[in-house]
């Protein structure tokens, strides 16, 4: 790495302690991207304090955490503690029964947390039983390997956003994919084809006209604010190898910084490009939101993440809108929705990361709507 030590980094990048430059989107992510863990440094509170998951950002001594007292304004210090039983906090996973766990990602993880059993009992969800062992810069997806990815076909048009299936009679999507008028509002306009990777070939796919459109009424056309809608379908889909739903997180469900998650869809191929004809994957990884503000000219709100390849060519486009990110939570062996395609500035620009709707922040609204 001779090559790389000693360079002056562009005022995009991050200069580490050993010499070497990286995207500065990479700094505070939880992962060791100048190899001496310096990106990762400055992003917490002395070794002989705690902060994560204080809210505010807080930094408390060590010695009050799991001390059974609230220390942390939100209660979050006493979390996951072996004294933490019965403690509910922002951040307690609330079971059925109301009871409160303290766990994080307690549902659908193969562990009975809850009394009730609540925390695994709609966990038939989240598996590819077809997979076995374009997205801007990304690769053609096998059949069957995102069973919940589905496309929304517009009048003649043919496909022009994505969802996911979330129940056997709902679809969550984007907002946006049908504030443009009265057309595209109205639910006889639209048809949904799932189980589809080709657009050329529908014959294996299951189509379902649309009973009902529900777009929050907090949507903001200027800020993308609240980007997230419900379809309600006609006919239930028919669960098979290549249909399949995806798991919703809970409020409290963490999808860390740094984790490598999966966009999907048909969207064009390139900025003002072509749509793709096959069913596109693309990996790309969550980013610090603090430092992905810095990088944006809109707003990030609490009800958005960003996602993406830093460097470039990777990332969600015109077409994909509405459709799923998709994370893998090694504990239950599930796929969880953590985001839905929302905006970004440009295609696979070089540090303009994709901004997704944040599920986990709006799934009280999911539950009000379509019950699940």
């Amino acid at each position: 790495m001779s090559d790389e030590k000693k360079c002056d980094c562009a005022s995009h990048q991050f200069k580490c302690a050993n010499g070497l430059c990286k995207p500065k989107l990479w700094v505070c992510d939880s992962v060791d991207d100048c190899g001496d863990r310096s990106d990762e440094a400055q992003c917490g509170c002395a070794s002989n304090q705690y902060k994560w998951p204080c809210r505010s950002g807080e930094c408390l001594p060590q010695d009050v955490v799991c001390n059974g007292k609230k220390d942390c304004e939100d209660g979050s210090d006493e979390t996951s503690c072996d004294n933490a039983k019965g403690m509910c906090t922002d951040f307690s996973f609330k079971c059925a029964n109301q009871q409160c766990v303290n766990k994080v990602n307690a549902e659908c993880d193969r562990v009975n947390d809850c009394s009730d059993n609540s925390d695994e009992e709609h966990c038939d969800c989240g598996t590819r039983p077809y997979k076995l062992n374009r997205i801007v810069g990304g690769q053609n997806a096998e059949l069957g390997e995102w069973p919940w990815q589905v496309s929304l076909h517009f009048q003649t048009q043919g496909h022009v956003c994505g969802a996911s299936i979330i129940s056997e009679k709902w679809l969550l999507s984007a907002s946006h994919c049908f504030r443009y008028s009265y057309e595209f509002e109205n639910p006889a306009n639209w048809m949904t084809y799932s189980g589809l990777q080709s657009q050329f070939s529908f014959d294996a796919a299951q189509s379902r006209k649309v009973k009902r459109i529900i777009t929050h009424p907090s949507y903001n056309d200027i800020t993308y604010d609240y980007d997230i809608a419900l379809m309600e379908l006609e006919e239930p889909l028919e669960f098979t190898k290549t249909v399949q739903p995806i798991c919703l997180p809970a409020a409290t469900h963490v999808f860390p910084m740094g984790m490598s998650c999966w966009v999907t869809g048909w969207g064009v191929l390139r900025e003002q490009g072509q749509l793709a004809k096959t069913l596109q994957k693309a990996s790309v990884k969550m980013i610090n939101e603090t430092v992905c503000r810095e990088y944006l000219t809109n707003p990030l709100t609490s009800r958005m993440l960003c996602s993406g390849i830093l460097s470039g060519g990777v990332d969600a486009c015109q077409g994909d809108s509405g459709g799923p990110l998709s994370c893998f939570e090694e504990s239950g062996a599930k796929w969880f929705q953590a985001g839905i395609v929302s905006w970004g500035e440009g295609c696979a620009r070089r540090n303009k990361p994709g901004v997704y709707t944040r599920v986990s922040a709006l799934r009280d609204w999911i539950k009000q709507y379509a019950g699940i």
